[in-house]
């Protein structure tokens, strides 16, 4: 009798962890089948795990603009974009006019694509690129078109890390041809950078962008007026090449006009 008690207790226990192993397993079947579960793409849940922002809001709202771009760039960074409205029918959309959601007033460095670096698509963003982001009578005349005729209401100074014409206005090289122009355009940001603590070159590109934003907030006749009524937002942010993030710059983000819907 013992030996076969002793017997069926060890069947007994065996077909128990027998049991135990096959519910762990397809435990974690079943939780591997709940994790691998695809989320439908542009549902309501993928769309706030891709930080997508309406697009017709964008144009309507600056705020809502800002958000649309921040959430583009956060994509880029998390290796997450959806390179939206970059197909062959977009394109054909858009041939009969266009309604940029946010203008970016940029540098020409051929390491900031802006349609990329924000994830964004054909009609998205109006862009207008020199060297150090330098402003002139051409590039004021083409963010009053973007802001007047297309009704764009977000405008972004984009600066960036290592920006070769900033360096030059730092380092005051003798430079050939019009690139002086560069240059002096920039050395009052430069100038302000060396009284600062730290590194001389990410300050003075700071700098240059918050002096680039100011100079169009008081830009005369349309952008100031636009600005001081609450109609448009002029913001500013610095790129940087080794992490691919957009960083909005704080001083810049203080003190905004409430907005207010212009009567166009």
């Amino acid at each position: 009798m013992n030996t076969l008690f002793r017997y069926s207790l060890l069947t007994l226990t065996a077909l128990t962890c027998t049991l135990h192993t096959a519910d762990a397993q397809s435990t974690r079947r079943a939780k591997q089948s709940v994790q691998s579960t695809p989320v439908a793409i542009d549902s309501v849940q993928w769309r706030k795990d891709h930080y997508v922002v309406n697009r017709d809001s964008a144009y309507a709202d600056p705020r809502i603009a800002l958000r649309k771009l921040m959430g583009g760039n956060r994509r880029f960074v998390e290796d997450k974009s959806i390179r939206p409205r970059q197909s062959r029918r977009d394109l054909t959309n858009t041939e009969k006019g266009q309604k940029p959601f946010a203008v970016i007033v940029g540098c020409s460095d051929s390491r900031v694509p802006n349609e990329i670096i924000f994830d964004q698509g054909v009609g998205d963003l109006f862009i207008i690129r020199t060297a150090g982001q330098v402003m002139a009578a051409a590039s004021y005349g083409s963010v009053e078109f973007a802001t007047a005729a297309l009704g764009s209401k977000l405008i972004v100074v984009l600066g960036h890390q290592s920006c070769g014409a900033v360096d030059a206005a730092i380092k005051r090289p003798d430079v050939p041809g019009h690139i002086v122009t560069l240059v002096n355009s920039i050395k009052p940001a430069a100038q302000k950078a060396r009284a600062m603590g730290g590194n001389m070159l990410e300050n003075a590109i700071r700098q240059n962008v918050i002096e680039q934003v100011n100079e169009l907030r008081d830009l005369d006749p349309v952008l100031s007026k636009k600005y001081s009524k609450g109609e448009i937002l002029i913001v500013g942010a610095v790129y940087n090449l080794g992490t691919g993030k957009v960083e909005f710059v704080p001083e810049t983000l203080k003190g905004l006009p409430d907005f207010q819907t212009s009567a166009r």
